[in-house]
C-alpha cells in the first residue's frame, strides 16, 4: 500500500511538469548530490576563485568581441553568445587541459544551479517590466499582427516538419526534436524584442510600440497552444484524477498570485509617498512571495521560472515598487548571473558534433520557413493598413530577433536531454545568425527621424496672425513650469489668434519593458498624494482657464529611454501639427547662483534640433522668475530683448517677437548689430530677407510705444560682449538666433563661448546678464518636404505643398 501510494504520488508529480520537463533546480539539485558536489570536500570554497575566474573570461572575450563587431551594427547579444561559443568545446574548450582546469566537471554543476537561480531572477525581472494590460489597449491591427506572426509560420513550419518526417530519412530520435525547433522559431518573446529595440533606439518609434504590443500577442498565443498541447497530453495519456488535480492545483495558484500579490503590492505602492523610495521591507517581501510562489509551483509541478514570470506581471510596472525591484535586481542580474547563462550555452556548444548534412539541412528549411512566415505575417496586415512597404518589412524582421530567453530554453531541453547536442548546436549558431545578419538590415532599413518631415513650412515667420498658434512645452520637472508659463503669455494668445498648446512630460523609462506616450485624462476624485505628473497638468490646466476661449491645453506624458526620448517629441510635434516646440535648458540654476547639468538632457535637445519638424526653442531658466503669467491682469510689465545679427534663425526669433509686440503688458527692445563690414556671412539671398523681416517689424510697430529700437554698431567681438554685459538686469527675457553663418566676427566670438546653443546663445548662457533674465535661443525649422533650400520661402510667400 505504501509502495502505491509512494509510486502514485511520483507520477502524478512528473506528469503534471509542463512541456519543458522535469524541473531544472530539481535535477541541477539531483546532479549536484549525485557526484557529491556537497559532500565530502567543501566544493563551494574551491570553486569560488574557478568562479570568480569564468566570469572573467567571459567579461573579457565578450567586450573584446563586441569591440570588433560594433563597427558592423552587431548587438551585444551576438558577442555574449560568441563569447560563450568561445570558452566552450568548439574553441578553447577543445583544449583538454584549459576544459579540465577552468571548467571541470564538479564546476559545470554549480554553474548550472547558479544560472538556473540567476535565470529565475532574470525572468521575474522582465515579468515586472511588462504592463499586460497593454494588450488591452492595443489597436485591432496589433492583436491580427501578433496572432498572424505566431500562427503563419507555426503552420508552414509545422507542415515542413511533417514532410520531413514521413519523406525524409532522418534518425527517428533526432525527428522528434524538430517540434522543439518550431517552437523556438516561431516564438517571439516581448523581453526580447524590448532589449533589441532599445539598442537600436527605435523603442519608442511607431514601428517600435507595434512591435512590442504585436511580440505581446505572440506570447499569448505561444503560451496558449503551449498550454492546449499539455491538456492534450494530460488527457489522453493520463488518468482523470491527475488531468482534474493537474487544472486545480495550476488555477490555485494563479488566484493566488493575482488575488494575493497583486493587490499586495498596490497596497506597498499606496503607501509609499510620490518621489520617496520603496521601504526596504516591502522589496524584502516581495522577494519571499516570489521564492514561495517558485517552491510552490515546483509542488504542484509548474516549472519555477514559468510562475516567476507569472509573480514578475502581478507586479506594476515602472516607479516606485517596479522601478526598485528592477534596480536592486539589475546590476546583480545582468553582471554575475547572465554570463552564466551564455557560460553554460557555450560549453554545450560544439560545432564539431555537427555530423550529418542532412540533419544540418532539415533544420535550416524549418528556421528558413518560419523566418519567412513571419515576415509574411507581419507584412499582410501592416499593407492592408497602407503602411509604406519598406516600414513593414522591417517589423517583420524585428519579430525574427532571438535572445536570452530562446537560448536559455534551448539550454533547458539540453539538461532535459530532448536535444542532442548536434541539434542544440546548429540552434544556438541559428540563433546568432540570425540576429547578426537582421539587426544590420533593420538599422538600414527604418529611419525614425525620417518620418518627422513635414509637408509645409511650420515656422512662426510663415504663420498667419488669423490662423492659430501650435506649441509644445516639454517639461522634465515642476522647476520649468514658470517660465515656460511666462513664456505663454508673453506670446500673446487671444481669441482672433489661439494658442493650441502641447504639455508634454517627459519621464525617463525605468522599471519597464515599453516606452509610453499617453495623453492624461483628468481625475475626478483627485488622488490624496498627487504625482509629479498630475501636479504639473494641474497647475497648466489652471493656466487654461485663465486664459478661457483664448489657450486650449492638451497634457500627455512621455515615458522612454534618454537616448530615444527625442522621438516622442518629434512625433507628437507632427502628429499636432506644431508650428514651435520649447524645450527646457540642460544646465538648471539653483540657490546661491551654481548650476546643474544633466548630460541626457542635453543630447535630447540635441536631438531635437537636429530632427524637429517645426521651429525649436531652447529656453535657459535662471531660476528667478517673477510670476508674470499670474500678474498679467495688474499690469506686470515683461521686459523682452532680441538680439539681431542676421540669417534665419534671428529671422525667426524677430517674427516671435512681433507676436509679442502685441501684448499689451510686453516691452519688446530690438538691438540690431550692423558694421560697415560684413557682421555675418551668409548669401545675398539672406541679406535681403534680412532687410526685408526688419523693415516689415518696424513698419508694424512703428505707432506701438511698447517697441524701441537701438542700433548698435560693432567692429568686433569685444564689441558685441559689451553690449551683451551692458544689459545688466533690465530684462525678463532675451531671444537670440542659434545659428549664424560663417564670418569674422562669428569667429572671434568662437574664441570666447561655443557649444549647442549657438555663439552668442552660449554667450549669453554664460555671463552674468541678471538672475531674472531668461534666455530663449530659437531655431527655425531646417527640413521639410521638396525643399534643399531652407530660406527659399519667404514672409511674403507662403508654401503650402
Amino acid at each position: 500500500m505504501s509502495h502505491n501510494h509512494s509510486h502514485h504520488v511520483a507520477a502524478t508529480s512528473m506528469l503534471a511538469k509542463m512541456q519543458f520537463g522535469e524541473s531544472f533546480i530539481c535535477q541541477s539539485i539531483h546532479k549536484i548530490n549525485s557526484r557529491g558536489i556537497f559532500s565530502g570536500d567543501d566544493p563551494l570554497a574551491f570553486s569560488l576563485p574557478l568562479f570568480l575566474l569564468q566570469l572573467f573570461l567571459m567579461f573579457i572575450f565578450t567586450r573584446l568581441i563586441y569591440l570588433i563587431l560594433k563597427p558592423f551594427g552587431q548587438p551585444f547579444f551576438v558577442s555574449q553568445i560568441l563569447g560563450g561559443v568561445t570558452l566552450g568545446p568548439s574553441v578553447l574548450g577543445n583544449n583538454s587541459a584549459f576544459s579540465d582546469k577552468v571548467f571541470p566537471s564538479k564546476a559545470k554543476n554549480v554553474l548550472d544551479t547558479l544560472a538556473f537561480f540567476g535565470f529565475l531572477l532574470f525572468v521575474f525581472q522582465l515579468g515586472v517590466k511588462i504592463d499586460p494590460t497593454t494588450i488591452y489597449r492595443s489597436p485591432k491591427r496589433t492583436f491580427s499582427i501578433g496572432i498572424l506572426v505566431f500562427f503563419v509560420p507555426y503552420t508552414l513550419s509545422s507542415i515542413v516538419v511533417f514532410f520531413l518526417r514521413h519523406f525524409a530519412s532522418l534518425d527517428h530520435d533526432f525527428s522528434k526534436m524538430l517540434s522543439i525547433v518550431v517552437e523556438i522559431d516561431c516564438m517571439t518573446t516581448i523581453p526580447v524584442i524590448a532589449g533589441f529595440l532599445a539598442e537600436l533606439q527605435i523603442l519608442n518609434s511607431e514601428i517600435g510600440r507595434l512591435a512590442i504590443s504585436s511580440s505581446l500577442v505572440c506570447d499569448v498565443c505561444y503560451w496558449f497552444v503551449v498550454t492546449i498541447k499539455y491538456a492534450v497530453h494530460l488527457t489522453f495519456t493520463k488518468s482523470i484524477g491527475v488531468t482534474i488535480g493537474s487544472g486545480i492545483s495550476c488555477t490555485l495558484l494563479i488566484l493566488f498570485v493575482v488575488y494575493i500579490v497583486h493587490p499586495a503590492a498596490l497596497w506597498a505602492i499606496q503607501h509609499t509617498p510620490e518621489g520617496k523610495p520603496v521601504e526596504e521591507i516591502y522589496i524584502c517581501g516581495v522577494l519571499i512571495l516570489l521564492m514561495f510562489c517558485g517552491f510552490m509551483g515546483e509542488v504542484i509541478g509548474l516549472n519555477a521560472v514559468v510562475v516567476a514570470f507569472m509573480v514578475g506581471l502581478a507586479i506594476p510596472d515602472g516607479p516606485p515598487l517596479g522601478a526598485a525591484l528592477v534596480d536592486k535586481l539589475d546590476c546583480f542580474v545582468s553582471v554575475v548571473f547572465l554570463p552564466m547563462l551564455f557560460v553554460i550555452g557555450g560549453l554545450r556548444t560544439n560545432v564539431y558534433a555537427i555530423q550529418k548534412v542532412k540533419n544540418l539541412g532539415a533544420v535550416q528549411l524549418i528556421v528558413c520557413v518560419a523566418f519567412c512566415g513571419k515576415i509574411v505575417g507581419a507584412l499582410l496586415p501592416l499593407l492592408f493598413c497602407r503602411m509604406p512597404f519598406r516600414d513593414a518589412l522591417s517589423l517583420g524582421l524585428i519579430m525574427n530577433f532571438k535572445g536570452n530567453i530562446e537560448l536559455a530554453l534551448l539550454i533547458n531541453w539540453k539538461l532535459l536531454n530532448a536535444l542532442s547536442n548536434e541539434c542544440f548546436s546548429i540552434m544556438v549558431i541559428t540563433i546568432l545568425v540570425i540576429t547578426a545578419i537582421v539587426t544590420p538590415i533593420v538599422k538600414a532599413l527604418y529611419d525614425p527621424s525620417m518620418r518627422f518631415l513635414a509637408y509645409r513650412r511650420r515656422t512662426i515667420l510663415h504663420h498667419r496672425n488669423d490662423e492659430e498658434l501650435r506649441i509644445m512645452a516639454c517639461i522634465h520637472e515642476q522647476d520649468n513650469v514658470l517660465a515656460i508659463l511666462n513664456l505663454l503669455t508673453a506670446s500673446n494668445p487671444t481669441e482672433a489668434s489661439r494658442i493650441d498648446l502641447v504639455v508634454l512630460h517627459l519621464v525617463k523609462l525605468v522599471g519597464q519593458a515599453s516606452s509610453v506616450l499617453v495623453a492624461h485624462m483628468p481625475r475626478e476624485k483627485p488622488r490624496k498624494h498627487a504625482t509629479q505628473s498630475q501636479k504639473i497638468f494641474n497647475v497648466f490646466s489652471k493656466f487654461e482657464q485663465a486664459y478661457r476661449g483664448k489657450l486650449t491645453v492638451h497634457c500627455y506624458k512621455g515615458i522612454s529611454p534618454y537616448a530615444t526620448m527625442h522621438n516622442d517629441v518629434c512625433y507628437l510635434a507632427l502628429e499636432k501639427r506644431t508650428t514651435f516646440i520649447i524645450l527646457p535648458f540642460h544646465k538648471q540654476w539653483i540657490i546661491g547662483g551654481t548650476t546643474e547639468s544633466t548630460f541626457a538632457f542635453k543630447q535630447l535637445n540635441k536631438n531635437v534640433l537636429e530632427k524637429a519638424p517645426c521651429s525649436v526653442g531652447i529656453l535657459v531658466d535662471r531660476g528667478s522668475q517673477k510670476k508674470f503669467w499670474c500678474g498679467y491682469m495688474k499690469e506686470s510689465i515683461y521686459q523682452v530683448a532680441v538680439f539681431f545679427f542676421g540669417g534665419k534663425d534671428d529671422r525667426e526669433a524677430l517674427a516671435y517677437a512681433r507676436r509679442m509686440s502685441e501684448q499689451p503688458n510686453v516691452h519688446v527692445t530690438l538691438f540690431h548689430f550692423s558694421s560697415t563690414a560684413d557682421i555675418v556671412g551668409g548669401t545675398e539671398r539672406s541679406k535681403i530677407l534680412d532687410t526685408q523681416v526688419l523693415s516689415d517689424f518696424r513698419l508694424n510697430a512703428f505707432r506701438n510705444d511698447r517697441v524701441s529700437f537701438k542700433d548698435e554698431s560693432v567692429m568686433n567681438g569685444r564689441d558685441v560682449l559689451s553690449a551683451i554685459e551692458y544689459m545688466e538686469s533690465n530684462y525678463d527675457l532675451v531671444m537670440v538666433g542659434r545659428r549664424h553663418a560663417e564670418s569674422q566676427l562669428m569667429s572671434e566670438l568662437k574664441k570666447w563661448k561655443h557649444g549647442e546653443l549657438g555663439v552668442v546663445g552660449e554667450i549669453f548662457a554664460s555671463l552674468n546678464i541678471g538672475a531674472k533674465t531668461s534666455i530663449l535661443v530659437v531655431q527655425q525649422q531646417t527640413r521639410f518636404w521638396g525643399s534643399r533650400d531652407a530660406e527659399e520661402t519667404t514672409p511674403l510667400r507662403r508654401v503650402d505643398i
